[in-house]
């Protein structure tokens, strides 16, 4: 299947389906090519249906799940973003062609360097990529319209709820696998906390290098 069939196949089949309807997002799925962003060993199966691994032990959201995520959001194109765990850089340049600017944070300088490289070839420059642990945000770049975490945690911390403007939104992947949910916070000018689930999914955590591991025995 040439690429052109598999573009148009997961935008009529995938995100139309599942209730992406927002045409500017339709269009930035058109804009960047998934494929690019994906290992080479998983080409073939940048338009699939399905979780992409990559290094690290780390997984590329489905399409579907990019697309719902930042349709909840309902950027403006205003907006700081904080995106914590860069991975393949897709969901990356998603969010940068959606807002004002973008700081995206990964662990692993490889995936950081990745994006850096992708998102200069699609001109993308409202991109800065910091090599860091931001398990509990990112508190120097902070306050932050949109905070964004594309690996699971147990629960939504304090920390990053002080990082996130009145009126802010943050989504996060929350729960223990299988059952985990992608959830979308909300503050408002009272601050009052909504929240709302936007898909069921299970997805790698967000590390944290504080933790311990812990002993097998």
């Amino acid at each position: 299947m040439n690429t052109n069939t598999a573009l148009t196949n997961m935008i009529k089949q995938q995100l139309r389906t599942g209730d992406v309807l927002d045409e500017e997002i339709l269009d930035l799925f058109e804009q960047l090519p998934r494929d690019e962003f994906v290992p080479t060993a998983y080409k073939d199966f940048a338009y699939s249906d399905m979780q992409i691994p990559l290094a690290q032990g780390q997984t590329m959201m489905t399409p579907l799940e990019e697309g719902q995520l930042l349709q909840s959001l309902q950027l403006t194109g205003e907006e700081t973003v904080l995106e914590v765990g860069t991975g393949s850089g897709y969901l990356t340049a998603l969010l940068a062609k959606s807002c004002k600017k973008l700081i995206s944070i990964d662990i692993y300088e490889e995936f950081t360097h990745q994006a850096k490289t992708l998102l200069d070839k699609f001109a993308i420059d409202n991109v800065e990529t910091i090599t860091g642990d931001a398990h509990q945000g990112w508190m120097e770049k902070a306050p932050y319209d949109v905070i964004v975490l594309t690996g699971a945690i147990e629960k939504v911390t304090k920390s990053f709820k002080l990082q996130l403007m009145k009126g802010g939104k943050l989504f996060a992947i929350v729960g223990q696998p299988p059952a985990q949910h992608g959830m979308l916070f909300t503050l408002d000018n009272d601050d009052s906390w909504h929240e709302k689930i936007i898909f069921e999914t299970s997805i790698a955590p967000l590390i944290d290098k504080t933790k311990h591991k812990e002993f097998i025995f």
